[in-house]
């Protein structure tokens, strides 16, 4: 029997690579859920950063606004970008509520950052659950 939503055809399209080419290299990724309405918050810019010990401060590497399905097209990390280091994930909800009229006052969170390190050659993958007054995540591979 297939799981559900894993491979479905034309999936890969959708996200820009394939649950096969995730399994021939460790990537990481990320997904916001929206748990005010219910929904992938979509649209929301993210920025990856990581820690550069001869400079002594955090360099971006990557930004992206997430698609319908709270999921960027691209894995933030894959091949031979995936290295060992200090990361952060930057979420820009404050301007991600405001565009949809979802804040009544000003945020409390403006950017949400997720401070982490890749320390072995493992998959890494991200979840985010946002509203206007709080936040949630945790790590999985």
């Amino acid at each position: 029997m297939q799981k559900p939503f894993t491979d479905r055809p034309g999936r890969e399209k959708e996200r820009g690579f394939s649950i096969q080419q995730l399994a021939k290299g460790c990537t990481l990724t990320t997904h916001v859920w929206d748990t005010s309405i219910g929904r992938p918050a979509s649209g929301l810019l993210v920025e990856l950063w990581r820690y550069t010990p001869e400079q002594g401060e955090y360099v971006k590497l990557k930004e992206g606004r997430l698609d319908d399905s709270g999921r960027l097209l691209h894995p933030l990390l894959e091949g031979e970008t995936f290295q060992k280091g200090k990361y952060e994930l930057l979420y820009d909800v404050q301007a991600y509520f405001e565009e949809r009229g979802l804040m009544q006052t000003d945020a409390f969170y403006s950017v949400i950052p997720v401070s982490f390190s890749i320390n072995r050659e493992e998959s890494c993958h991200i979840p985010l659950y946002i509203s206007p007054g709080g936040y949630s995540t945790y790590q999985t591979s």
